[in-house]
């Protein structure tokens, strides 16, 4: 056997491994910006929530049924054809967008989907049954996420076709997200009623390090959805950084200022996160000087505020001020993309900015009624198989401790606290907090 069949595999020949459409540069900003992406999820998310949500079905999800679902071919108007994306002739072809292979496509989309889950687990942290999450995550993903993913970024998804624009995921990613997180958390039902009155973070440098990767990992985020490297994937970046840096210092600590008389880390992050999803929908569409029920569900990092609210204004944002040159050069030609602002400007494209903001609207509307129906007929059947719910003797030592886990031990000399199924071995001083707390709720009752 030759070196060249050993060093290849079998139809993929020398010459073939870099074929005429094929762009090494591109290509290398994809994968690179796909690692970033990931950066966001593990470790910036997981730090940044305090750890213990390591959900990593996302990517498997992608790459057997999931991709081809959400970018393949077309089963409905909303959803596509369920097949596997690891077949190697597939893997090795060009990608629907881009001058690179479905690999690399396969791979920068996995991380989306992945990061999108985390997004979801942060409204409900410390309360819902760990079973219920591993059963809730491949049901969401197939039955919520392909739909608005094929609708809103697939070339023939109607939503694509009638011209929605969402840059990089403000639906898709953060309005689903928002909304599906908010739903699941009613059914899952609020914290304990201490947890809810106070919640302070219990590391705020490991917050604000988790953070500072969730922000700079935000640049593959939006400047790899050209998938190119170009002057619009340049643009993204800055008005990423411009518009987070705009609204965590001069606009949220501005607020903590005059309503608390104090700034606040934690909300200059709530700041950094709220810019960095707004400016999503529109990072490569808009000039940089455009960039600018909830008490009863118990959301436990505000992912309903940060991401489901400021996806949404995002998006009209984007109907307003999608700029006509910088939509030719995502979308090749214009066309009927023109923010409102620009359509009145330009008299003769007055109707086609007002057909702008009505899609944008229509695809809010479509997400909002996906995720809320399916979250919520998803969380109605997992319940009849196992509880939704941790039990209230988990919840009062956390839900890491419920598993035999630790992040900080607060006695002793640093032992962890044993798992909540084997009662006898727990903590002697953990024990007698549990046991006063169930002898209370008794008396309340009685």
């Amino acid at each position: 056997m030759s070196n060249i069949d050993t060093a290849f595999p079998p139809n993929l020949l020398p010459d073939e491994a870099s074929p005429e459409w094929f762009n090494k540069a591109d290509n290398a900003w994809q994968l690179t910006a796909a690692a970033l992406v990931g950066l966001q999820s593990i470790p910036g998310l997981m730090i940044l929530y305090g750890g213990g949500v390591k959900e990593k079905m996302g990517c498997e999800f992608t790459i057997t049924w999931g991709y081809r679902m959400s970018f393949g071919s077309k089963l409905l108007p909303f959803w596509g054809e369920a097949n596997v994306a690891l077949d190697q002739e597939y893997l090795l072809d060009q990608a629907f967008l881009g001058k690179f292979p479905n690999a690399t496509m396969v791979y920068f989309r996995s991380v989306f989907a992945a990061i999108t889950l985390i997004l979801i687990a942060g409204a409900v942290l410390g309360r819902m049954n760990i079973y219920a999450w591993m059963i809730f995550v491949p049901q969401w993903l197939t039955f919520s996420y392909t739909f608005t993913a094929f609708s809103v970024w697939c070339p023939d998804g109607f939503l694509a076709k009638m011209g929605l624009i969402d840059y990089s995921g403000g639906y898709v990613i953060h309005l689903s997200s928002g909304l599906a997180c908010y739903t699941a958390a009613y059914w899952v039902g609020p914290r304990l009623t201490k947890d809810r009155e106070r919640f302070p973070p219990n590391n705020i440098l490991l917050m604000l390090f988790g953070a500072g990767l969730l922000w700079m990992g935000w640049t593959g985020f939006n400047g790899g959805d050209p998938y190119v490297v170009s002057n619009d994937a340049s643009l993204a970046v800055l008005n990423t950084h411009l518009c987070t840096a705009t609204s965590c210092l001069l606009t949220w600590v501005a607020l903590d200022i005059i309503f608390f008389r104090k700034a606040s880390a934690i909300g200059a992050v709530q700041g950094m996160i709220t810019g960095l999803v707004c400016i999503t929908p529109a990072a490569g569409k808009s000039q940089i000087q455009n960039s600018e029920l909830l008490q009863e569900v118990d959301d436990t990092m505000a992912v309903l505020h940060t991401h489901a609210i400021a996806g949404s204004l995002g998006g009209i944002l984007t109907g307003l001020f999608a700029e006509p040159k910088l939509n030719r050069l995502f979308f090749g030609s214009s066309g009927h993309y023109i923010g409102l602002f620009y359509g009145f400007d330009d008299k003769s494209r007055i109707g086609s900015g007002v057909r702008q903001m009505g899609v944008q609207f229509i695809g809010i509307l479509f997400v909002v009624f996906v995720n809320v129906v399916t979250s919520s007929i998803i969380c109605i059947l997992i319940r009849l198989v196992v509880p939704l719910r941790m039990s209230n003797e988990d919840l009062e030592i956390g839900d890491d401790a419920a598993h035999g886990e630790e992040a900080y031990a607060t006695w002793g000399n640093g032992e962890r606290q044993e798992n909540s199924f084997y009662r006898g071995s727990i903590n002697p001083k953990m024990e007698l907090s549990v046991s006063t707390n169930r002898a209370a709720r008794q008396a309340e009752k009685t």
